[in-house]
């Protein structure tokens, strides 16, 4: 049975302050620079295939603070190359934000910012209509899959777009985390039918191992302060437990049986620990990186 509860994607407003929040809240950004600056570094290196032009596309690239410190470890590996940067970003003020700060940014001369405001479906049409033949070094899709319909399909697509040694980043929620045991769990109640919001790693692994795919995996650990989420009434706790659910306004729409099995499972040892009078929730991410061929 399909849930009657509205997804959070659906108020714009709302999700970019429960977005932010969830990022003043976690160490998710921490994590995700420390792979990559000490992980990044060597995918990248074998990648080009000795071009003096380079392909990538940022799916999902957000206010892009994340797909310039990206580009910019291309560029330690792979100085003196142009790089043709396609940012896909379906919203209209995280794209204002992104070219804010490339604006601010000095020494981006080496690269040529293409702006798409559009969902990954809405790029894959575009691209098919211009009957782009071009083929892309680096794609990267961070923490989007979960707002396509068929994120099996959408790989696909952007897997036919990668070169020769070409590298197709994705990174998810990791299935063994206790945010993946509570979308599990919550499947039919939080997600949408016409979205993919409770897809993790492992459903992706399994997609991968299905067709044979070969696919390098990495843990990046992360953990988010959740003790706001158990104070009824608090403003910023219902932001994070709508971030978590991915449910538009969780606290107020969701059945009273419903929230209370969540709360229950964000308190048990499977899902958090308590460290200092708080409630932390490890948030572990993966990256899953693929080679080609072609």
């Amino acid at each position: 049975m399909a849930s009657s509860l509205k997804s959070l994607v659906n108020d714009d407003d709302r999700y970019q302050k429960s977005f932010q929040l969830f990022l003043e809240r976690s160490s998710e950004h921490q994590c995700m620079q420390d792979f990559i600056h000490n992980k990044l570094p060597d995918i990248l290196a074998s990648i080009g295939d000795g071009k003096s032009h380079l392909n990538v596309i940022g799916v999902g690239s957000g206010a892009g603070e994340i797909d310039l410190e990206m580009l910019s470890e291309l560029h330690k590996k792979h100085p003196g190359v142009m790089v043709d940067n396609e940012v896909v970003e379906p919203s209209h003020q995280q794209l204002y934000n992104y070219k804010v700060l490339v604006s601010q940014k000095p020494d981006l001369d080496y690269i040529k910012f293409n702006w798409n405001t559009m969902t990954a479906s809405e790029f894959e049409e575009h691209w098919k209509a211009e009957k782009a033949t071009k083929k892309v070094d680096f794609i990267h899709m961070i923490q989007m899959l979960y707002y396509v319909k068929d994120p099996e399909a959408t790989i696909r697509f952007f897997q036919s777009l990668l070169g020769k040694n070409g590298k197709l980043l994705i990174i998810l929620v990791s299935g063994k985390s206790g945010w993946g045991k509570l979308w599990r769990t919550y499947r039919a109640q939080l997600c949408q039918p016409d979205l993919s919001q409770c897809v993790t790693t492992g459903d992706i692994k399994s997609f991968l191992d299905s067709k044979g795919v070969r696919y390098q995996s990495y843990e990046l650990p992360s953990q988010m302060d959740i003790t706001e989420c158990f104070t009824e009434g608090d403003e910023k706790g219902e932001l994070l437990l709508d971030f978590l659910t991915e449910v538009l306004d969780f606290s107020n729409t969701a059945s009273p049986e419903l929230r209370a099995g969540v709360l229950e499972m964000l308190r048990h040892p499977d899902c958090s620990v308590e460290s200092n009078e708080k409630m932390l929730k490890p948030s572990t991410f993966m990256g899953e990186k693929r080679n080609t061929t072609t």
